[in-house]
């Protein structure tokens, strides 16, 4: 009858099992982990993540939530009252839009719509902002989201004008 030990521990291999010499194994020796020792890990890990995210927050809430980078972004006469321009801020990977409302406010947001990161437009004249993918709307005013899936508003961007240079100096949200 065949023997299911293949040999093990018994200083004979058998003819079968060649990948035994690349792998050897000492199956004595191994150390086997229990369930309990796993639970502990897993507990001990998660515990560690989730403090890991608390400081990030309080870190993140200590700074207010914003951002203060300072960015030029145009000339006040590059966007026309009712009009918009795109740009990028605080880096090349965030892409936001600035809006001149017909009484020649300047509103900025993120262009990433809070609902699945659609890019958000303006459409010459409007008081909103529209996202194509699944017809969000959001309010120009505050970017809160005014219809559509969007439950949270646009992240601001804080501007400022200096002669007539629009400048990008912070971001809220």
């Amino acid at each position: 009858m065949a023997s299911n030990d293949h040999g093990a521990g018994t200083g004979r291999e058998c003819a079968h099992c060649p990948w035994r010499e690349d792998f050897p194994i000492e199956w004595e020796a191994d150390h086997y982990i229990s369930r309990r020792e796993l639970a502990r890990f897993l507990v001990a890990g998660s515990g560690l993540l989730a403090a890991a995210g608390a400081g990030l927050a309080v870190l993140g809430a200590r700074e207010g939530g914003r951002i203060t980078a300072e960015q030029r972004i145009a000339r006040v006469e590059e966007v026309p009252p009712g009009g918009s321009l795109l740009f990028r801020y605080p880096t090349d990977q965030d892409p936001c839009i600035l809006v001149r409302r017909r009484d020649d406010e300047l509103r900025a947001y993120s262009q990433v719509c809070t609902h699945l990161a659609c890019a958000v437009i303006h459409r010459p004249g409007s008081s909103t902002l529209y996202c194509p993918c699944h017809h969000g709307l959001f309010d120009l005013e505050d970017g809160r989201p005014a219809a559509g899936p969007p439950t949270r508003p646009l992240p601001r961007v804080l501007l400022e004008v200096r002669g007539d240079e629009i400048y990008a100096v912070g971001l809220e949200g």
